[in-house]
């Protein structure tokens, strides 16, 4: 494959991962996320409210909380965004078992109260599961969840499985 070529290859992946923005879908039901807006991350939102929101929504649903931190910004965010969304097992899993929030941090909104609240960050995207009362039941880096260029999907799948409620 000539350089050029791969370039375009990249920018094409690129652009198709900025297409992939909306929750979830499995059979035309999008799984219940918070906070899904167009790159993936809103720095706008109120990230304490819709935690709160999603804690409610789980509780409800009886679901856990699955706080998916990052930002526009973030090349390995967009690849997380497009495994999950991507892998009919892993929306489906989200859809059944999770309320989803995207958490925005960038340099302009960090959302430091919030995420102050949990154990430090080290790189994005990074994920937390929270039980229906908001209670923390695990931190995790992404990179564990990766296989060289990508996440791997069996990793994301048995991640999340572990953690279902």
């Amino acid at each position: 494959m000539t350089k050029k070529m791969v370039g375009m290859a990249v920018l094409a992946s690129f652009v198709s991962l900025l297409g992939c923005v909306q929750a979830p879908q499995i059979g035309g039901a999008p799984a219940v996320a918070i906070n899904v807006s167009e790159g993936g991350f809103d720095p706008s939102r109120n990230a304490a409210k819709d935690i709160a929101v999603a804690v409610k929504t789980a509780k409800a649903q009886h679901k856990h909380v699955l706080l998916d931190v990052g930002g526009n910004w973030c090349i390995w965010c967009k690849k997380l965004n497009a495994c999950m969304e991507g892998d009919q097992a892993i929306a489906k899993l989200l859809k059944d078992k999770y309320v989803v929030v995207k958490v925005n941090w960038s340099p302009d909104s960090q959302n430091t109260s919030v995420l102050s609240k949990y154990p430090k960050i080290e790189g994005y995207p990074h994920l937390f599961i929270l039980d229906a009362t908001g209670k923390l039941l695990r931190s995790q880096p992404t990179d564990a969840l990766e296989a060289g260029d990508h996440h791997d999907p069996a990793k994301v799948l048995a991640f999340l499985k572990k953690w279902a409620r």
